[in-house]
């Protein structure tokens, strides 16, 4: 593999361990980037190296650089290597050559050469696997996209001979999703591709699509909804007949207890079943009151397995989202929403696009700034009829 090659993998690796829970691949993909890291920086040395073998060659006698028939510093025709200069640069196009007199002293002969690694340290994870796990709906070029659900059922009833049946028609409602425009934007100085040895420029391009990413997940609980916006789970429309989440089935607690957990499987739901594939999406600052909630004695009350963003809550998933107020904040207000609690296929994510990352050189040109751009168009909206359960603080 190429050093471009291996650090393309890296992005790779990366990408696929934020998405693992599962410790045993978790340690696969880190032993492999850290092979691959150290195959870098031994490809570095030798490239500097041989940078510094190149520099004690010595002149032919008779015949020292620049000099008569020499043709130049390189050997060639001075004017013929000026003129593909001068026609690379109407190309638009770019040039480089030394800097400095030819009997100056390079930095590497006068002082010790800095060492920089060749990787950038991503920072603390800032984007919720929510986006990941709900409901996506690939629909490349579209425009909206409407959902239909079953709101409820009739129920049958008893009919004397020869007299009307009795009504029993199912009430459906729907859900609307329109193609919204999320982008991401930033720059950076060319010094950091020129004179850094790290892929800088690499994490700068990448952190577009995080940004994306980012914004979606928080939307999916709080988008206000309308023309231009994703509608969230804690979205109420101003019309409560318009509900897809019956606001009246909120659920309101004051603080997390021995019974919370339990208050919130058993609210979800019809009146005949419990289910049993949803998740509580929460803020982690009410992860931590689960976690540390004791009995009398000392006893946890609920076992709480992290796995990074996700994990189980006495077997019941969660995953993170600081989107979520926290319960157990004092900043929290009364009625703000704090968590929900649903199967995540029952809110969808249309797609429009692909996420369109781009490079430029061209904008600020004179600056020397480069310029990275991300955009996607997508919707969403909550895709089932109280598919949620709503927990807010009372």
């Amino acid at each position: 593999m190429t050093v471009k090659e291996m650090k393309a993998r890296l992005r790779a690796i990366n990408a696929e361990a934020a998405k693992t829970t599962d410790p045993e691949a978790l340690n696969k993909l880190l032993q492999e980037a850290e092979d691959l890291n150290a195959k870098i920086e031994e490809a570095a040395n030798r490239a500097r190296l041989q940078h510094l073998a190149d520099g004690a060659g010595e002149e032919p006698e008779g015949n020292p650089a620049g000099g008569e028939g020499s043709g130049g510093e390189s050997g060639t025709d001075p004017e013929n290597s000026t003129a593909k200069r001068g026609k690379t640069l109407m190309a638009g196009g770019k040039v480089s050559r030394a800097f400095g007199a030819k009997s100056a002293l390079t930095s590497s002969s006068t002082v010790q050469p800095q060492h920089s690694a060749t990787d950038v340290n991503p920072g603390f994870n800032e984007v919720s696997s929510l986006v990941d796990r709900v409901k996506v709906v690939p629909l490349n070029g579209g425009e909206s996209y409407k959902r239909g659900f079953v709101k409820g059922y009739g129920e049958g009833d008893y009919t004397a001979e020869g007299a009307d049946y009795a009504d029993a028609e199912p009430t459906f409602g729907y859900a609307e999703m329109v193609k919204t425009k999320i982008t991401a934007y930033c720059e950076e100085p060319e010094e950091i591709s020129k004179l850094a040895p790290a892929a800088y420029s690499d994490t700068v391009e990448s952190s577009t699509e995080i940004a994306i990413r980012k914004k979606l997940s928080r939307q999916i609980l709080i988008g206000e909804g309308g023309e231009g916006k994703l509608f969230g789970i804690f979205h109420n429309p101003a019309d409560a007949s318009k509900d897809i989440i019956d606001r009246k089935t909120d659920v309101a607690i004051s603080e997390i207890d021995a019974t919370t957990l339990d208050t919130i499987i058993y609210s979800f739901g019809g009146d005949e079943d419990v289910e049993d594939v949803a998740v509580l999406i929460l803020n982690k600052l009410d992860l931590k009151a689960f976690a540390t909630l004791r009995t009398d004695d000392g006893k946890k009350v609920y076992n709480v397995v992290n796995h990074g963003n996700t994990g189980t809550i006495d077997g019941v998933p969660y995953i993170i989202n600081s989107a979520c107020k926290a319960i157990t904040a004092a900043s929290t207000e009364a009625d703000e929403y704090a968590m929900a609690y649903g199967p995540l296929s029952n809110y969808e994510l249309p797609v429009f696009s692909d996420i369109d990352i781009q490079r430029s050189t061209h904008y600020k040109f004179k600056q020397g700034q480069i310029a990275h751009r991300g955009d996607v168009f997508a919707g969403g909206n909550v895709a089932a009829y109280n598919g949620f359960l709503r927990v807010k603080k009372k």
